[in-house]
């Protein structure tokens, strides 16, 4: 008895670790995705402490502004449209930067990112990476490059309790995403990974900086990736 219920455990277990992930990718290609492991952690955390308003508006990828879709690319993954997921010449680049500098440079790709933010938890462990590449692979076998930019420019965090360009936008501008420019999209993308601890609206030398590259790499998107 015993020892089917714990067969039944396991299965279950392997279940929701790597089928349900999968069903859900499949249908995500065709739905808004509304909800993240990252945003239902972040909303019990927030839970009995004062925390800003939940903002979060989902954008279809023709109403994303290109200056946003520019800024994530010369930001995040240079090498997005080229690669299956994963880009090891710039993780390389991230180690060799790493050994050589206080500040952190991650060689994670857009696809990576999105799949941590979609089903994962922050930190970091060999269990993590292992999922993160198993639904990175999901991902760009069952999603095209452009839903991919979509549902992460929607998804990721732009400040507190703040998802998504248009959250972002709103949280740190006070106006929709559309009447933003260059320069801000720049802003609140070089806030990324770490949103809680840089500002947008009130940048820091860090942050202007960062920005300021951005801006300089931001190239027309390929013909994948136009509306």
């Amino acid at each position: 008895m015993l020892a089917r219920w714990l067969q039944r455990l396991v299965l279950g277990a392997l279940l929701v670790v790597f089928v349900l992930p999968v069903l859900l990718i499949a249908i995500g290609r065709w739905v808004p995705v509304t909800v993240t492991s990252f945003m239902i952690q972040a909303r019990l955390a927030a839970i009995g402490t004062p925390h800003p308003p939940f903002v979060r508006e989902w954008l279809p990828y023709e109403s994303i502004p290109v200056a946003f879709k520019q800024a994530a690319i010369a930001s995040e993954d240079q090498g997005f449209v080229d690669h299956h997921g994963f880009d090891f010449d710039a993780l390389a680049a991230a180690l060799k930067h790493n050994e050589r500098h206080r500040r952190i440079r991650g060689g994670s790709t857009i696809s990576q990112q999105l799949a941590k933010n979609l089903f994962l938890w922050p930190g970091r462990s060999y269990l993590r990476k292992a999922l993160e590449a198993y639904y990175t692979v999901a991902l760009e076998l069952l999603w095209p490059k452009r839903r991919i930019l979509e549902v992460y420019l929607n998804v990721a965090e732009f400040g507190p309790l703040a998802y998504g360009v248009e959250g972002g936008a709103q949280r740190q501008f006070g106006q929709p995403a559309s009447q933003l420019g260059p320069s801000q999209a720049a802003l609140l993308i070089a806030c990324l990974p770490a949103p809680e601890r840089y500002s947008a609206a009130r940048p820091g030398p860090y942050v202007q900086r960062r920005a300021a590259s951005i801006q300089s790499q931001m190239q027309p998107l390929p013909p994948v990736l136009q509306p």
